[in-house]
């Protein structure tokens, strides 16, 4: 491609944090455009639980990264190999949270294809532990 390596990032990107901050800074690392699919609201309902912000909220806020220079709202919830093709992206990068199932489950074909980089995580911040600290926290 023309103007380089267009890179993939799939996520929820619920109450943005630094964590996905520095997942998006790895991942531009990798290529010269990243490209960010979010999940759509229903999605992600269907395995952990329904986001705090709505899809829309959710693409405003992550356009807004300096790292991210184009969103694909509602993206599949697998990534293969033909919808790579049909965006032009070179490589995938995930944190590295994810069991063997899981990359099975959503980036098999990619995985298999070595398109999939996975880096490091930042186990200290995540929304599952934003949303404790909200709850647990004296008001």
């Amino acid at each position: 491609m023309a103007g380089g390596t267009r890179v993939y990032v799939d996520m929820v990107g619920d109450l943005f944090h630094a964590g996905h901050v520095e997942l998006l800074r790895q991942a531009r690392g990798f290529g010269d455009h990243l490209v960010v699919g979010v999940l759509s609201d229903e999605v992600v309902a269907a395995y952990k639980r329904p986001p705090v912000m709505t899809l829309e909220e959710r693409v405003a806020v992550i356009e807004a990264c300096r790292y991210v220079d184009e969103v694909i709202p509602a993206a599949p919830d697998v990534v293969t190999l033909a919808f790579l093709r049909a965006h032009d992206l070179a490589v995938v990068v995930h944190g590295d949270d994810l069991g063997v199932d899981a990359i099975a489950g959503v980036y098999g074909e990619v995985a298999a294809a070595g398109m999939l980089r996975l880096v490091p995580e930042r186990p200290d911040i995540s929304t599952t532990n934003l949303l404790r600290r909200i709850r647990d926290r004296d008001v």
